[in-house]
């Protein structure tokens, strides 16, 4: 991986860019699930929404996550060290599965509502839709900070 240790910043920047483009898919993803939720009787708005998530989850949301992962071990690979610089790493990474499990649930309520099972409420989704910013304030502090 040294060979690659003079794109490490170039690497760092893509995985910045997929990272922010992943976020915007899993903060707005779930208020679609919100307006989905609240509008189960109106089918000509159901059909839209049904595009909408499945569109945004395939075409925006997998692929950013997909860069932001490689890039990442990408950059644990070319910089191993980083592992050895304290545990604020390891809390990042611990909410970047945080993410991937969130990232997967909403696969899963996509599914549920392509099959026309509402599964929660829209109250729940706007909860639901509370946990990447959280993750996002862990992740941005522990990797700006490196404070721990």
């Amino acid at each position: 991986m040294e060979f690659l240790s003079t794109y490490y910043l170039w690497i760092k920047a893509i995985h910045v860019i997929g990272f922010v483009s992943w976020m915007a898919m899993l903060f707005y993803l779930p208020r679609l699930f919100v307006y989905h939720a609240e509008n189960k009787d109106n089918q000509s708005y159901i059909r839209i929404a049904k595009i909408q998530e499945r569109k945004l989850y395939l075409f925006i949301g997998h692929p950013a996550m997909i860069v932001t992962i490689l890039t990442g071990i990408l950059m644990v690979g070319i910089q191993p060290q980083l592992f050895q610089t304290g545990g604020w790493l390891h809390v990042k990474l611990l909410f970047v599965v945080i993410l991937l499990v969130y990232h997967f649930m909403c696969g899963r309520y996509i599914k549920a509502f392509d099959n026309d099972v509402c599964l929660r409420s829209g109250r729940f989704f706007r909860i639901f839709n509370e946990i990447p910013t959280l993750c996002l304030i862990v992740i941005v502090i522990c990797a700006v900070t490196k404070a721990f």
